[in-house]
């Protein structure tokens, strides 16, 4: 009895012995893959086994044995999720299970700031290294995606969100853009879109209008008031004349060299709102849902007329003669003193 005893003792001390060592064998930080960064594609769809294969062929997990201990630890066979994952350090076998159960997939993020066109925006996704601005030019130009909202529309300028966006390393400027208009839609939802009904305007002219508030003011308290102003203009048949739309007709051309000059505001374009009354054919930059908000909800005052403080900020007039009088201050005054020599 004794000995049977010391042989069930002897037994369990070795298979204690034996899980601990193969916990520990399995349970090591890994890293097979020769390189700085591993990508691991899991289809969706796949069975457990599939994903375990995938993560070892990859040198994620070194094998098979590592991988049922870390689903058995964590128990999460059930909960892997499909994707692509990114590994760029070893990594313990329930590290990886959990990496997959959270749905943690590789996403690079791009930016877009209010304001931009097409065209700044396309240097910007190559810039960030998603594709040739080409492609999404290319991608940008189909206008089918908003014809419900806007059936003139010959492209995608005004209607691509500004946003912050996480893409896959497979996505493509179509994706993206898809994702934008998307995003547009959203944000100019029902509401707006019957606010600008109520102002007897179509969906283009009030993204147009948005434009140019989002171009003329970054301050959020200042887009209502310069609304106002266009939208006043627009009741009377004056000119607006927005500088940024002549700035965007000039670049359409291929004739703007950075500053505006006096010559400039001759320039022929449909664009060019010195010239034409009226809204411009089309947006010329995208807005976000602040600018949106304050082309179909203008402030109920009574300015015409606003003039730069050369600060980011704007002084408003109801009068030309109130105007003028702003211009002498906050533009000619102003460089004057800055041009005289200090005393």
């Amino acid at each position: 009895m004794k000995r049977l005893f010391r042989i069930l003792t002897f037994l369990i001390i070795l298979g204690i012995a034996a899980a601990t060592f193969v916990g520990m064998r399995v349970d090591r930080a890994y890293k097979g893959y020769p390189g700085s960064e591993q990508y691991v594609d899991i289809p969706a769809g796949s069975t457990v086994g599939a994903i375990g294969q995938r993560l070892i062929d990859a040198g994620v997990l070194r094998d098979r044995v590592a991988f049922r201990y870390a689903l058995w630890v964590t128990g999460e066979s059930r909960r892997l999720q499909a994707g692509e994952y990114r590994f760029d350090r070893p990594m313990r076998p329930v590290e990886v299970v959990r990496k997959l159960a959270s749905g943690a997939v590789y996403l690079r993020p791009i930016t877009f700031p209010e304001g931009l066109t097409i065209r700044e925006m396309a240097a910007l996704f190559e810039k960030s290294g998603l594709g040739k601005a080409a492609e999404f030019t290319r991608a940008a130009g189909r206008a089918e995606l908003i014809a419900h909202l806007d059936p003139v529309a010959s492209d995608l300028e005004g209607y691509l969100f500004p946003n912050t966006y996480a893409l896959s390393r497979r996505a493509t400027a179509d994706r993206l853009i898809e994702l934008m208009v998307e995003g547009f839609e959203k944000a100019f939802d029902e509401t707006l879109r019957a606010g600008a009904a109520a102002q007897g305007r179509t969906v283009r002219q009030a993204i147009t209008l948005a434009s140019l508030v989002e171009k003329e003011t970054a301050k959020p308290e200042e887009r209502p008031l310069v609304a106002a102003v266009y939208t006043n203009r627009l009741r009377i048949g004056m000119g607006l004349q927005c500088d940024p739309t002549v700035i965007y007709g000039l670049q359409r051309a291929g004739k703007f060299t950075g500053n505006l000059r006096r010559e400039d505001l001759l320039f022929d374009s449909p664009y060019n709102t010195y010239r034409y009354a009226g809204l411009p054919p089309g947006p010329i930059a995208s807005s976000g849902r602040a600018a949106m908000e304050a082309a179909v909800r203008p402030a109920n005052v009574p300015y015409l007329y606003f003039v730069s403080r050369n600060d980011g900020s704007h002084v408003f007039a109801t009068t030309l003669d109130e105007h003028n009088a702003n211009v002498e201050k906050w533009q000619r005054q102003y460089f004057r003193e800055r041009q005289e020599p200090s005393k």
